[in-house]
């Protein structure tokens, strides 16, 4: 029976089902600061070992200071966060990417770069973005403390199947639309919660034109659709992205992977429950005006009328936002300009900012700032220097290599 990629990694790991409940293998359990401190006390208090912690990494990336990161942290609950990320890897022996530490970074931008996440596999971790691995063709999910214990303790995850959605682009991306431009247009046609219960598999020429790191972007904001996970079929350029990768397989066990990971996609007769299709060639940039993702249209256009439209919701919206019907996206005033997180801070990202605004200034209203998913750390000449666009005069404070 034809299946697709999601039933094909589920059922690779599926232990146990009953009553509609499904108990699923995890490979890779990604751990950071803020939603492990109760879990390993949990385990603590109930005697309890990580059952597996070779396939437990932890890192701290979300009270972490931008700048300065071998000072010590000033704010004292991110400094006890942290501290205690430390105590308890130690305590329980988990591979911790520390600050300072070439390998330390945004969880989801560092798991891919360091190998660590691989198509086929079950990953999982205690924030809700960790869709982004599915990028790789891997089936990841975010999980709350709860479940991120009950991970320490048994390596598996308590789940109901999920239902399954394609989501078909087909055209080529314009010079100035990016996978963003394309998630947010899904998202604006099936709305926040029209991936509700769904793992979404994204495919289509446009989806295979991205780069991985667009990919990750399009996977990434898949949560905000309200689904469980997105995934992307491996290629290609996945194989080729994890060539050499520290903890990528290596050898022969190189070519069993691949022999492994080509069987991934989708068979051509599979079905979905759901079934979205999408023309890229008429996606223009996309701009959220209001509360939520959904709350989004293209550049060329104009804050929608709530007396047109009957949401309640469009009205308190707009009268946060300090916006009004039929205004044009491109009056809009900027205020401040944030470039990165875990949706947009990686190498790829900075490199495309990095050639905008090369030779300009932020204009003076505005304040601005790019945040790296990871801080390359190289010796090399032509490496990479970050920048960090801030101050109240909006001039620069950094000038901008791009490599």
């Amino acid at each position: 029976m034809p299946k697709t990629m999601f039933e094909k990694i589920w059922n690779l790991h599926l232990v146990h089902e009953q009553d509609g409940n499904s108990i699923i293998y995890i490979d890779r359990h990604l751990v950071h600061e803020v939603t492990s401190p109760q879990a390993f006390e949990g385990l603590r208090l109930a005697g309890r070992r990580v059952l597996h912690p070779e396939a437990t990494f932890a890192v701290p990336d979300h009270n972490i200071p931008t700048v300065n990161q071998d000072q010590p942290i000033s704010d004292p609950i991110s400094a006890l966060q942290v501290e205690t990320l430390r105590q308890n890897c130690k305590e329980f022996g988990i591979t911790l990417f520390d600050l300072g530490d070439e390998r330390s970074g945004i969880v989801h931008v560092m798991g891919p770069e360091q190998g660590l996440t691989l198509p086929g596999s079950t990953i999982v971790c205690g924030d809700s973005h960790t869709a982004t691995h599915g990028a790789f063709g891997s089936l990841a999910f975010g999980i709350g403390t709860s479940e991120v214990e009950h991970v320490l303790a048994t390596q598996t995850l308590q789940q109901k199947k999920p239902k399954t959605m394609l989501v078909q682009v087909e055209g080529v991306l314009s010079e100035t639309v990016t996978p963003k431009d394309i998630i947010l247009a899904i998202i604006g046609k099936i709305g926040i919660a029209g991936g509700s219960g769904c793992v979404i598999e994204y495919a289509g020429e446009t989806i295979r034109s991205m780069t991985m790191e667009g990919r990750m972007t399009l996977c990434n904001m898949t949560i905000e659709a309200g689904a469980r996970a997105g995934m992307v079929a491996p290629d290609e350029k996945t194989f080729e992205y994890f060539k050499n990768k520290p903890m990528s397989p290596k050898g022969d066990n190189w070519e069993k992977a691949l022999s492994s990971w080509k069987k991934l996609p989708s068979d051509p007769d599979a079905e979905f429950d759901i079934t979205v299709k999408l023309n890229a060639n008429d996606v223009l940039p996309q701009v959220t005006w209001g509360t939520n993702p959904g709350m989004v249209t293209d550049i060329n256009s104009k804050i929608p009328d709530p007396e047109n439209i009957q949401n309640p919701g469009i009205t308190r919206a707009l009268e946060y936002m300090g916006l009004v019907a039929d205004q044009a996206i491109t009056d809009i005033h900027l205020d401040r300009v944030f470039i990165g997180s875990c949706t947009n801070s990686r190498i790829e990202d900075l490199r495309s900012v990095a050639e905008f605004v090369k030779g300009r200034q932020v204009n003076e209203h505005v304040s601005a700032m790019i945040v790296p998913g990871r801080v390359l750390k190289q010796k090399r000449k032509g490496s990479v220097v970050f920048l960090k666009l801030l101050g109240s005069n909006g001039a620069l404070k950094q000038d901008v290599l791009c490599v």
